[in-house]
């Protein structure tokens, strides 16, 4: 498989968020998730003035821009181009151009992988984020995107969960 590399996604302004869901969603459908590894909508924390009180809000860094994380092949192009909201890759022409690490690292996009000491089969105890202080037995491992999936019980149901490898540990 060829290594992934991140792309800069031009979009109709405002449209950021919905040109990211639309990309998901493809991807669960057309089963594209070892191709298309991540969309991301940077955002920054900026400080305000409203009626005389300071407020911090999130701004997007770069409106009109979607950040893709892909293996560039005929399919992904495809389906980046021809999804509502985009007008096309930044690069010159047709040809998308990926971000360089130089590029990347202002924008908090982490390239170091983190290492593990779980696999498959192995329960884990979630330590951070929505699921925390949750257990459960690692179903299947992703890589490319640095996610485990396990299952949680929710409404009385085993619920497939995907969680960070930088927010659990191994009980092992």
């Amino acid at each position: 498989m060829a290594d992934a590399n991140w792309y800069v996604v031009h979009t109709y302004s405002g449209y950021e968020n919905k040109v990211k869901a639309n990309i998901e969603k493809t991807i669960e459908n057309r089963h594209l998730e070892d191709e298309i590894l991540e969309v991301r909508v940077p955002m920054q924390d900026v400080m305000e003035m409203k009626n005389g009180a300071r407020k911090t809000v999130q701004k997007k860094m770069f409106p009109g821009y979607v950040l893709i994380n892909m293996v560039m092949n005929d399919d992904t192009w495809y389906v980046v181009r021809n999804t509502r909201g985009v007008t096309g890759f930044v690069g010159p022409g047709s040809k998308p151009v990926p971000l360089s690490e130089v590029e990347m690292k202002p924008l908090g996009i982490k390239v170091e992988n983190v290492t593990v000491d779980f696999a498959e089969g192995d329960t884990i105890a979630v330590i951070a984020g929505v699921w925390k202080d949750t257990v459960g037995v690692v179903q299947r491992m992703d890589y490319g995107k640095q996610t485990a999936t396990i299952n949680v019980e929710l409404f009385g149901r085993e619920t497939p969960v995907e969680i960070g490898f930088a927010e659990v540990r191994s009980m092992n």
